[in-house]
């Protein structure tokens, strides 16, 4: 459980319809399994204690008297153990039967909760053996099946969590999600920050699909977990079959998901922290404490029929099975990756095209350095001028070689220029830059931050003094990543009129440039692409060797490994984790890949950086939101210039 993390499952036992007995021993049987696993949430499918089919067999009570002992023998079981358990089970209140949930925990019955959609339509007839639940309540008395102390009510609960506030349980039946108004709506509006489902879903085609979809978004829009768990093989095929199709999701991803026709367990681990730290992010999402469940259109769930019970976890270190991407920002899927680029494409395009024509610029201007970053950005200039139906010459794409230019990076900025049919100038800024040195008193052989800021100021300007001269705007080539570390000269690479990349880091900035190499028409354009795909990242800021192809500065061997601070990025910034979770994610994710101690590293440089260098993000140029994360202070970050890392660096040694 730490950092969050809650081991939960779904499972489906193998029933036979009616034996009460075999049914029970097998839920047992995957009860210690998930013991074993140290599952701390388990949900066995609706009715599983007598079957789903049983039909008429509901109003014997035989099979109803025998349910009930079945439950208490499962409860029995459960003794000395922290796992709340969830099983379906019909149950006799008030005069009359109803589905339930029985929820289970060390040893007791803690409740039964009642179905409240019954479908009675197509091959459904649930209404002709149970009551719809409507805000009644009832005590069942168990101890007559078993001496059980605890005498459980029948009524909406939701289960909050003593050690872990951000776990708050809830449970819907079936058809509970199906209809309009879900009851785990209400149940999320209560606290809840898990929906388990008990379900009997019958397969028919198409309809594992639509049911993976309506979970998914189901979690996404309550920002939950979902444990959706159906019945499967062993129910009666009189009529129907089911496939035991049961789903882990969490804020519309899936975790887990069983094959069809396979009964068994699916295991994962729902992260509660992130949960509620996107909760408290989003204005609009109700607070619990607040919320009127006496409102018109709350029907019979008002504040007095769902309530609130404490239960208790074994606190411990939460093994993880689920993946964490390390490239978060990238599909791993070719297909997606590819309908992503695509769109990023098409956005920052639109967005471009936008500010030129609002603009009434006769160009845009853009430093070529043949870099990853430049080569996409005048990407997306070509794409600009094609949507205004505007020539490629109307770019002028300005190469501008200094003291660490290698001719590799020289000659691919104008063979990418030529193909693309832009306008290419070629502005040597050495003797300007070495003019300036010489102004400013600094000497040639010291390579500090003034020799390198100077190269970076100098190019701004020049850009800057071209786009005036041919009536354009210059359009911005820094990322997203450089961004978050502030790895670009203030006042110089820093500053443009647009920046198109603004929010894209730099892991996701080589597949877009890779997408557009393998989808475009012209060999030319496809091999240099290629070639800069293959070209070190670099600012090529210190004089290169004698031959001028060797470069003398690598960035990654500066401020660390790109793939790392995007994953930093994402998980620290974008999920606020505490450094210390993105510490762990990342020795989880890239195990084998980089030793403790490297991790460590980077990470520190990350926040270090991520906090001094807020004076550049906050008076950012201009540039469109595209991914979920951006750092302009006109979006989603907001950060004092002056904050202090110090509880940050603390918390990656914790």
């Amino acid at each position: 459980m730490k950092d969050g993390f809650i081991k939960v499952a779904a499972c489906t036992p193998e029933i036979q319809v009616a034996d009460v007995d075999f049914n029970v021993d097998k839920i047992i049987s995957q009860l210690e399994k998930c013991r074993e696993e140290s599952v701390k949430v388990a949900v066995f499918p609706e009715l599983c204690i007598t079957g789903y089919t049983c039909q008429d067999l509901f109003f014997q009570n035989a099979l109803l008297d025998k349910a009930m002992d079945g439950v208490v023998k499962i409860a029995k079981t459960t003794a000395d153990s922290d796992m709340l358990v969830a099983v379906g089970v019909p149950v006799r209140a008030n005069g009359k039967l109803y589905n339930c949930a029985a929820v289970i925990q060390d040893g007791e019955v803690r409740a039964f909760v009642p179905k409240t959609h019954l479908p009675n339509y197509n091959e459904f007839y649930e209404a002709r053996h149970f009551a719809p639940y409507r805000g009644e309540c009832a005590a069942i008395d168990l101890r007559e099946y078993g001496q059980l102390e605890f005498i459980p009510p029948m009524e909406q609960t939701v289960f909050v969590c003593e050690e872990i506030p951000e776990l708050v349980v809830g449970f819907e039946l079936c058809e509970d999600l199906w209809v309009a108004d879900p009851v785990s709506n209400y149940l999320a509006k209560a606290g809840a920050t898990l929906i388990c489902n008990l379900s009997a879903s019958d397969e028919v085609i198409g309809k594992d699909s639509y049911r993976r979809q309506l979970v998914s978004n189901q979690s996404a829009r309550l920002v939950a977990g979902y444990i959706y768990c159906s019945a499967g093989d062993g129910e009666s095929t009189q009529d129907m079959v089911f496939s035991g199709h049961n789903i882990i999701a969490e804020n519309g991803s899936i975790l887990a998901e069983s094959r069809l026709f396979e009964n068994g367990i699916i295991i994962s681990e729902i992260d509660f922290k992130k949960l509620a730290f996107e909760r408290r992010k989003i204005s609009t999402y109700p607070a619990s404490a607040e919320w009127d469940y006496s409102s018109k259109d709350s029907g019979f769930l008002d504040k007095d029929n769902i309530s609130r019970e404490r239960f208790s976890l074994e606190m411990g270190e939460t093994a993880l099975t689920r993946k964490f991407a390390k490239t978060p920002f990238i599909p791993s899927n070719q297909a997606e990756r590819n309908e992503r680029c695509h769109l990023i494409l098409q956005m920052q395009s639109h967005g471009l095209m936008k500010r030129i024509a609002h603009t009434h610029s006769k160009t845009v201007v853009i430093g070529i350095s043949g870099g990853l970053d430049s080569t996409l950005a005048l990407l997306v200039c070509v794409m600009a001028m094609d949507l205004l139906k505007r020539p490629h010459t109307d770019i002028v794409a300005v190469t501008m070689p200094c003291f660490g230019t290698t001719k590799r990076t020289r000659s691919n900025a104008e063979i990418l220029c030529d193909a693309l049919g832009v306008t290419f100038r070629e502005v040597d800024i050495s003797k300007a830059v070495l003019q300036h040195f010489e102004d400013i008193g600094h000497d040639y052989n010291d390579h500090s931050v003034v020799f390198e800021n100077g190269q970076a100021r100098e190019r701004t300007k020049v850009l800057m003094n071209i786009a005036n001269q041919v009536s354009g705007m210059v359009v911005g080539t820094g990322d997203l990543s450089e961004l978050a570390l502030g790895w670009a000269t203030y006042n110089g690479d820093h500053m443009s009129m647009y920046g198109v990349n603004a929010s894209i880091p730099k892991t996701l900035v080589r597949h877009i440039v890779q997408y557009y190499g393998d989808t475009c028409t012209s060999d030319t354009l496809r091999d240099v692409l290629y070639d800069i795909l293959d070209t070190p990242v670099s600012p090529e800021l210190l004089p290169t060797d004698e031959s001028g192809t060797e470069m003398t500065q690598k960035t990654e061997d500066l401020v660390g490994p790109y793939e790392l601070h995007d994953f930093f990025l994402y998980y620290g910034i974008r999920w606020g984790f505490e450094p210390s979770k993105v510490k762990r994610l990342a020795k989880y994710a890239f195990e084998g890949d980089y030793p403790d101690e490297v991790i460590d590293k980077w990470l520190k440089t990350f926040y270090r950086r991520f906090f001094s260098q807020q004076f550049k993000r906050s008076c950012l140029p201009d540039g469109a939101k595209i991914g979920s994360v951006t750092l302009s202070p006109r979006g989603d970050w907001r950060m004092p210039s002056d904050a202090v890392a110090k509880l940050w660096l603390e918390d990656i040694d914790k």
